[in-house]
């Protein structure tokens, strides 16, 4: 499938995407409608004693461990199945993020059993929420976006002494300002998500990132180019992409993809998020000489100012911004 650039700049085109493009405009707002939901419930919070132990359960797990485990002051386990491990007693705090599961209903039944601190996160009108309202610390969510609902479990945490500072308020502007500088009115020339995508469009992604949220970006990020796509693409660490650069041979300028079958050449995706160490800036160093010996093109989405969550969600947006216009590009978007 052959990407049309100018698909970027059809102002009629781009509005019949709203669809695909909304969505991820309205990002921030649906931040905000959570918050302004739960906050009240978030500042009554408080820890019954000392905790022993945190597990949280179900969509976004990962995430929330990315955020906590550099810091929670207690161990810590995201847990990916049914039930609870056999240790998990009235000590321990649980986090259940969802009941669209029978893993997350199985962990919050147990939970419960087990006399836990539980805080359960799920729809206003579940009938989950009713049935463990003197059971549990119920985060009311409304608009069926998982990180959106991660940002108040976040500061949930925050209040339980488990983990950091969630400003939701103001990872909600960091989602705004990537929706503005994104968006379909701009023109390539000032929209770095457009310029993205025409980077991808006759590209394999290899995507990286050295911190351990924006290697968590990563992966979401791969998920939006390979659906947007179509096409293949990879998320890993240094030492498994580095091969995948190392062994290809030289673009040939004369090559006619169209006549020859030219197979799509990797393109690598760096995520910045500022947080290098020695080692970190050792790996992404390493990546780019062997993109540059190989003639693979290096893009990136960096974002250095903010907290962890606000760059975090900054490179996220961005990535998932380029997806859609890539799609958009490819004429994939209204089909």
């Amino acid at each position: 499938m052959t990407f049309d650039d100018g698909l970027l700049e059809d102002q009629d085109l781009l509005r019949r995407a709203d669809p695909l493009l909304r969505p991820l405009a309205e990002a921030g707002a649906r931040v905000r409608r959570e918050w302004a939901g739960a906050a009240d419930v978030v500042a009554g919070m408080q820890a019954e004693g000392r905790s022993r132990a945190f597990i949280v359960v179900g969509s976004e797990a990962r995430l929330i461990r990315a955020m906590l485990e550099p810091v929670c002051p207690v161990p810590f386990v995201a847990w990916p199945w049914a039930g609870l491990p056999g240790w998990v007693g009235p000590l321990d705090v649980v986090l259940v993020l969802g009941v669209d599961s029978p893993a997350a209903i199985a962990a919050l039944a147990e939970a419960v059993r087990r006399g836990c601190q539980v805080v359960l996160s799920c729809p206003v009108d579940s009938s989950f929420t009713r049935q463990f309202a003197s059971k549990a610390s119920i985060l009311p969510t409304y608009t069926g976006d998982t990180l959106a609902a991660a940002v108040v479990a976040l500061a949930a945490t925050h209040a339980l002494g488990l983990g950091p500072l969630v400003n939701a308020e103001a990872v909600a502007d960091a989602m705004d300002a990537v929706a503005l500088e994104s968006s379909y009115t701009q023109d390539v020339a000032s929209n770095p998500a457009k310029e993205l995508a025409i980077e991808f469009a006759e590209a394999t992604p290899l995507v990286w990132g050295g911190s351990t949220l924006a290697m968590r970006a990563s992966r979401r990020i791969v998920e939006a180019l390979r659906r947007a796509s179509g096409r293949i693409g990879l998320t890993a660490d240094a030492e498994s992409l580095q091969p995948l650069l190392v062994d290809l041979d030289r673009r040939d300028p004369f090559a006619d993809p169209f006549e020859e079958g030219e197979r799509l050449r990797p393109g690598l995706l760096l995520l910045d998020d500022g947080h290098d160490d020695p080692a970190t800036r050792g790996e992404r160093d390493g990546l780019v000489s062997a993109a540059r010996a190989s003639d693979v093109r290096v893009s990136r989405i960096s974002e250095l100012t903010g907290s962890d969550f606000e760059r975090y969600v900054t490179i996220l947006q961005r990535g998932r911004f380029a997806a859609a216009y890539l799609q958009i590009g490819l004429g994939r978007a209204l089909t």
